[in-house]
């Protein structure tokens, strides 16, 4: 039985999730992505009608599928083409991550928020997360892109909500130098984490995901060689995309890019760096997607 996420009753909780309204409503598109990930059965045809009508999205899918990344001998035309090219789980992601990357990119945000830094870094994590599920052995692997890119949504939410607490946060944070999540639960007495796997709920995204984006600083425990939980993929990518600078704060690099994380996840260590290497390689043909 898979365990649900309760929502957060105290005042500033709610404010924060009340900033969920101001975020643009679901496309179509997305919402058949969604009901995808949930399991339901979404055919090519169905998800190629939408993406035809929207020029944009047509357009990066087929940017995509004829970029260096997939190193196509003939130039694909065809958004039907390309999506059996590219298979379904491909296409969720990259589309799950262009959809949401629109939908933010017309919310006014504090000036203290970055919303470029934000972007960058949750497709970072989707990304990276991905790679990691592939090669692991890991529950619900399907939703690692969509729990990375969507696990700091918390965060956005406190900045929309709850702007002076924010502001107040960063303050905290860069002049104690304790964690962000130790801030949070001394300012607010709720962290993004927290935030984040309510508002997935609240969005009907599948359970697994909840949780995952939930537990993402404090995933369970878990023997090496036995099925890693999500939380884990996310936690570890989440460590090194901020190890490498791209976080949501602007801030000092406490060291060169490290991956202690992912190799504690049971991949063997000559083989984190392949590892990486595809990530940086998809990360790049898809950055343009997440600005």
């Amino acid at each position: 039985m898979v365990e649900t996420v309760s929502a957060p009753s105290d005042k500033l909780s709610q404010r924060a999730l009340a900033a969920l309204g101001k975020l643009p409503p679901f496309s179509p598109i997305l919402n058949k992505l969604l009901a995808s990930l949930a399991g339901e059965d979404v055919s090519f045809a169905k998800l190629g009608d939408l993406i035809e009508k929207d020029t944009v999205v047509a357009g990066n899918i087929l940017h995509l599928v004829n970029s260096a990344l997939y190193a196509r001998r003939a130039t694909i035309t065809s958004v039907r083409h390309a999506l059996a090219l590219l298979g379904m789980d491909k296409v969720r992601n990259t589309l799950l991550g262009m959809s949401i990357s629109r939908m933010w990119s017309q919310v006014k945000t504090p000036a203290v928020w970055s919303m470029a830094r934000f972007n960058r870094h949750s497709a970072s994590v989707a990304v990276l997360g991905d790679q990691i599920a592939s090669r692991l052995p890991v529950d619900y692997p399907e939703g690692a892109f969509v729990a990375g890119l969507l696990h700091d949504l918390g965060r956005l939410l406190i900045a929309l909500g709850l702007p002076d607490e924010f502001a107040r946060l960063v303050k905290l944070h860069e002049q104690s130098g304790r964690s962000w999540t130790e801030c949070e639960r001394e300012l607010l007495g709720i962290t993004h984490a927290e935030l984040s796997a309510t508002a997935l709920a609240t969005w009907n995204f599948p359970e697994q995901v909840q949780i995952a984006v939930r537990d993402h600083h404090q995933p369970p425990p878990f023997v090496t060689g036995g099925t890693v939980p999500l939380s884990a993929v996310v936690d570890a990518a989440n460590q090194y995309v901020n190890s490498t600078g791209e976080s949501i704060i602007a801030g000092k690099v406490a060291g060169a890019e490290h991956a202690g994380a992912i190799a504690a996840l049971g991949i063997p260590e000559e083989n984190v760096s392949r590892l990486l290497a595809d990530f940086k390689a998809e990360h790049a043909a898809m950055a343009a997607f997440f600005k």
